[in-house]
């Protein structure tokens, strides 16, 4: 980003600077009405704001704070992570089922775009640690409900060439316009964040003699650390759409801090006509667990579950505090029963003064009660019941009940059972369809030069050079007017999950030895052996697909030229027997090579043919053709 104002020194340099900010596009009265809108947008999120810190808390386990609303308790006060497992099981769900984008033209002519994107968009998120960034969010989406992406382009990265970046984006810090369920929707959307205020005065020079007031006042989480924040100042990124006269929407973009301008790209000239990023979309990804009406994020699993762990940790509570009572014996004692307190409390002494007779009148244990086993049932009940609303069962997590101990058949449960978790990942999916999308386009928009990449795979590694010149607007044609024809190659977006899990792993291996005993693989069974796939449906299936009509074709191909190659044999054994010269008996009819010749080229190609099957196959070190 550029500087919208150079800084101008003296009385007539403020006034100067002054005059100018109200005649650009986006001035002081902009920022005053941005500033405005944004404090209306944070009172609407005031009621979400709340439940994200009080969430947090119960994350932390950490709820009987909440609960006791700052008053102090001597009662015991357990905190079971029944909530806390449920959460971290669904995030281990959703890492293994990692996404892998694969590009998918929509015209033939761009296949080899489409390849290459496929195989260079991964290391693209790889170099930004998106693998981190994709579980951070998990975890905000499992806790809070929804998980917040920002696709930016980042011109610091690459060593000043500028790269795809993709940021977590705290909840707490995006505001968008209250009503709308799309955030592309929103007519303005803006982000904050907390800055030191030397680091951007050295940045932004014309900050040193301005106030740098808080535009609005950032909700803060309850951290363990001590956070000051009287040497910071909030930093607003502005983002706001426009319509332009042919009826094309573009997407602007402002920072400020206070009242003071930094930046502004409708004051660029580069930037005034064409917009911050071309594809004219807020450059945001929400990703929402369980929908809410009216707004574009949802709620978690700690809204979905804190009132059983509410009532486990209470009965908990009331059950070890009987325990404790039942456990640490008390008595009642006459004010005349003259027994020494001080050594009757202590457990080390051997022997009790005690003043006259000592008698159960005078000195009386306190009985305590113990509780009905209905109590433990009850909590075992809201135990369950939390399992149950979370879908996190024994199954999920390698318990097992029934005598069920067979890995094929845990693994065969916990795919059944995983019903949640696999529509809670394909959400996720769908929104990361849409975050590839903005990752393409600004590779569209800004890989002005070719840029290389290498692609590791199980063969090793090769290098693929991408360059946004193949992705742009081009010329096909020339119309009826004289104007030129163009179009924009447009791609779709497939998501396959790379399996990390090794009962997934286990599932599958245990299915290749299956098909193998049944002779899926036997080239005489070929037939049969594609008709029953047609009706199955799993993970791999097109491989063994291939991998079958490869070795059917090659059958064929083999017994073919074996047929022919037996009757060369046979016409050049019948040449011999009846008593012809072998050059003779071995002339085709139609002059040329001899019977041997053809016997051996016959040979040769069979085994020429055989060799590039393997190849194909992968089967003899070589290149997949």
């Amino acid at each position: 980003m550029t500087d919208t104002v150079a800084p101008l020194t003296g009385a007539a340099g403020e006034e100067t600077e002054r005059e100018a900010l109200f005649a650009l596009p986006v001035g002081t009265p902009e920022i005053r009405k941005a500033a405005e809108t944004l404090r209306n947008y944070k009172d609407g999120k005031a009621n979400l704001e709340a439940r994200v810190v009080e969430d947090e808390r119960w994350y932390q386990m950490r709820h009987w704070e909440v609960i006791r609303r700052g008053r102090e308790s001597t009662r015991p006060e357990p905190s079971s992570a029944w909530l806390f497992n449920a959460i971290m099981n669904k995030h281990a769900d959703a890492m293994d089922n990692y996404p892998e984008p694969n590009i998918l033209p929509r015209e033939a002519q761009d296949e080899a775009d489409a390849r290459r994107l496929s195989a260079v968009l991964p290391v693209i998120l790889e170099r930004c640690e998106f693998e981190q960034t994709y579980s951070d969010n998990w975890w905000e989406k499992l806790k809070h409900g929804t998980a917040v992406y920002g696709v930016f382009w980042n011109n610091d990265m690459e060593n000043g060439l500028g790269d795809v970046d993709v940021c977590q984006v705290d909840l707490l810090n995006i505001f968008w316009e209250p009503g709308i369920t799309d955030i592309q929707k929103s007519r303005n959307l803006f982000v904050v964040n907390l800055q030191d205020r030397d680091l951007l005065e050295e940045r932004y020079p014309q900050l040193r003699q301005q106030d740098m007031g808080n535009a609005v006042d950032i909700k803060q989480y309850i951290f363990d650390d001590t956070v000051r924040t009287d040497e910071k100042v909030v930093v607003v990124d502005w983002y706001y759409k426009l319509r332009t006269p042919e009826g094309r929407t573009v997407l602007h973009y402002a920072k400020f801090v206070g009242e003071t301008l930094l930046f502004a790209s409708e004051n660029e000239p580069d930037y005034e006509a064409r917009g911050w990023y071309d594809h004219g979309r807020y450059p945001f990804v929400f990703d929402t667990l369980f929908p809410e009406k009216g707004t574009p994020v949802g709620f978690g699993y700690v809204a979905l579950c804190k009132d059983p762990q509410l009532y486990i940790d209470r009965l908990g509570q009331n059950i070890l505090e009987n325990a404790m009572m039942a456990t640490r014996p008390r008595y009642f004692a006459a004010t005349s029963a003259g027994v020494n307190e001080e050594e009757f409390l202590d457990w080390s002494r051997p022997i009790v003064h005690v003043e006259g007779t000592l008698d159960d009148a005078r000195l009386k244990p306190v009985t305590v009660n113990t509780l009905s086993s209905i109590y433990p049932n009850i909590l075992e009940m809201k135990i369950s019941e939390l399992k149950e609303t979370a879908a996190n069962r024994d199954m999920a997590s390698g318990g097992t009940t029934g005598g069920v101990t067979a890995a094929s058949a845990i693994a065969a449960l916990q795919e059944a059972g995983n019903k949640a978790a696999r529509d809670m990942i394909a959400g996720s999916y769908r929104r990361y369809t849409q975050l590839g999308y903005l990752c393409i386009e600004l590779v569209r928009q800004f890989y002005d030069e070719m840029r290389s990449f290498r692609i590791t795979g199980p063969n090793g590694s090769r290098y693929e050079e991408v360059s946004g010149q193949s992705l742009r607007e081009q010329v096909v044609g020339t119309a009826a007017d004289g104007s030129a024809q163009t179009r924009r190659p447009v791609f779709d977006i497939s998501i396959q999950p790379q399996k990390r899990n090794p009962f997934s792993r286990l599932s599958q291996n245990e299915l290749a030895k299956e098909l193998y005993s049944l002779g899926f693989f036997n080239p005489e069974r070929a037939q049969e052996a594609i008709g029953a796939l047609e009706l199955m449906e799993f993970e791999g299936k097109s491989k063994v697909l291939r991998q079958i009509t490869e070795g059917q074709t090659l059958q064929n191909t083999c017994r073919q030229l074996s047929e022919t190659l037996a009757q060369v044999t046979d016409v050049a054994a019948g040449g011999a027997a009846a008593g012809t010269p072998p050059a003779e008996a071995g002339a085709p009819s139609g002059g040329g090579q001899t019977l041997a010749g053809a016997a051996a080229q016959a040979q040769r190609a069979t085994q020429d043919n055989y060799g590039e099957t393997l190849v194909r196959r992968g089967m003899t070190g070589g290149t997949a053709g």
